[in-house]
């Protein structure tokens, strides 16, 4: 078999793995808020504890990225947050208290930490043998293919009238699958890093200034794309208060997300970065046509908001594979990551309290930050060209 091949084949193992793991944990997602609630939590708890897990959930992997850099143990540091990742999954079906639930979400929050940044240096291995943009797009469309089976499955369990236990409990076989394929994954291929060429001309002991820049342009993105609890509050405030019209937008969302990963991975290999800038300029639209209009514009609004997050949640992190040497590779990892959550997290704040204020302020804020990050991505694009 040849590298290309084989190297495909690891991506396609890897997404595998991945589409099992967003299952379990959106699935549980899904859920964990209403049942923190029918056991007796405020709704200070339960924003206290998902803003808790998701602040752990990013901050640690910068530790995580630059321990897998130092140690080089890639797969073990990777399982090692698969397993914590998934299996607390179904022992939230046994929490008989608040309590013991909101500390199950947060260790969920903390495995996925652990495994993130590794995870994505040996996706990126592969991904460069294969097409940058390609690799990484395949593998986040086959992880938004079970952020929408997961919440399917719960939602089954729930129409039968079984109850959250049972809705979590079920939960236990994409998470058992997922940890199975990823051990033989594990198995079949010990040193990914055989597949990526060597003929990258990437040098040097610390990060490259370009980087830097990168991340400036990322954490503009991250923090003016609005995130989905702030516009599901909006769309019940407007009366789409049907139980299933909110989660169905979301799945079309989730839907649209898989098939933009695809698309612009696809464009990334012939076009570069400038696809990013054209995947913000679909996504600018969103924020006027959900939160001006009614649910017919809503649904328009949704297909761009998943356009634009099946950009950032793949292209994304090609770039950095792209301009930081593999041995630095999970550090960048763990950085990047750690600073697009903070500029999320800060970011969706601010546009709480402007939307309490003024929805008009609420759409500028988020367009204007998104397009302050094009000339940043410009920049990038001409310093990238420097380089060659």
């Amino acid at each position: 078999m040849s590298k290309s091949r084989a190297a495909l084949k690891f991506v396609v193992l890897l997404g595998f793995v991945s589409l099992c793991a967003d299952a379990t944990y959106e699935g549980a997602r899904s859920i964990s808020g209403a049942y923190l609630a029918v056991l007796g939590a405020s709704g200070t708890v339960v924003g206290l504890t998902a803003g808790f897990g998701e602040l752990i959930g990013y901050s640690l992997r910068l530790v995580t990225g630059y321990l897998s850099d130092r140690t080089r143990q890639y797969w073990r540091i990777t399982t090692l947050g698969y397993v914590i990742n998934t299996i607390v999954v179904p022992l939230m079906a046994l929490a008989g208290r608040w309590e013991v639930l909101a500390g199950l979400m947060i260790a969920e929050r903390t495995g996925k930490a652990i495994r993130t940044p590794p995870r994505d240096v040996l996706l990126s291995y592969a991904a460069i043998r294969v097409g940058k943009g390609f690799g990484f797009g395949l593998h986040e469309a086959m992880d938004q293919i079970g952020a929408v089976l997961g919440p399917l499955l719960v939602t089954a369990v729930l129409a039968l009238q079984e109850g959250y236990p049972a809705g979590f409990a079920i939960l236990v076989i994409p998470a058992v699958l997922g940890l199975v394929v990823l051990l033989i994954s594990q198995w079949i291929y010990p040193n990914p890093r055989e597949f990526e060429p060597t003929t990258q001309d990437l040098h040097g002991e610390g990060l490259p200034r370009r980087f830097w820049i990168y991340l400036m342009a990322v954490a503009l993105i991250a923090a003016g794309f609005i995130d989905f609890p702030l516009i599901a509050f909006h769309l019940q405030q407007i009366g789409l208060n049907q139980p299933t019209q909110i989660p169905l937008l979301y799945a079309l969302a989730m839907g649209v997300d898989a098939i933009a990963a695809l698309a612009f991975g696809y464009w990334f290999d012939r076009i570069g970065i400038a696809t990013l800038i054209i995947a913000i300029v679909f996504s600018l639209g969103f924020a006027p046509l959900v939160f001006l209009g009614g649910p017919t514009s809503a649904m328009i609004g949704m297909v761009l908001w998943g356009i634009g997050m099946g950009a950032q949640e793949s292209i994304l992190k090609v770039v950095v594979a792209g301009m930081v040497p593999p041995e630095r590779r999970g550090s960048a990892y763990g950085i990047f990551n750690t600073g697009y959550g903070i500029a999320w997290f800060l970011g969706s704040a601010l546009m709480g309290g402007l939307y309490d204020r003024s929805i008009a302020l609420l759409i500028m804020f988020s367009v204007l930050l998104q397009l302050i990050a094009i000339p940043f991505l410009i920049w990038i694009k001409r310093i990238s060209i420097e380089h060659r």
